[in-house]
């Protein structure tokens, strides 16, 4: 006799509450649904969980040091124009002079 699914669903949901498994959720924007879909292709992965669950535990294994570079943020240089960078020396002297003047 087939088990209902309320059953199996009770059973799953024990099953993964005494081994500590926990659900992770994930926001991605298209760019890095693409590169996971790629990754997942060119190592023939079928499933995004064990593919992100091999790439957390090679990370890992890979120690402090090691994975550091791989979960270093890329952050943005801005470099100030240098026009805008003239009218805001100007309107700095500006700003000095006239707190000057009311003194």
């Amino acid at each position: 006799m087939a088990v209902a699914q309320k059953e199996r669903s009770a059973k799953t949901a024990a099953r993964r509450k005494t081994r500590g498994e926990e659900e992770l959720r994930m926001h991605a924007m298209a760019g890095t649904r693409q590169a996971l879909a790629d990754l997942m292709a060119w190592h023939g992965i079928e499933e995004q969980g064990e593919a992100m669950t091999l790439m957390v535990h090679h990370l890992h294994s890979l120690g402090p040091e090691g994975s550091a570079q791989f979960l270093a943020a890329p952050r943005h240089e801005y470099v100030i124009p240098e026009n805008v960078s003239h009218k805001l020396e100007l309107a700095y002297h500006r700003e000095a002079l006239r707190i000057c003047h009311e003194e």
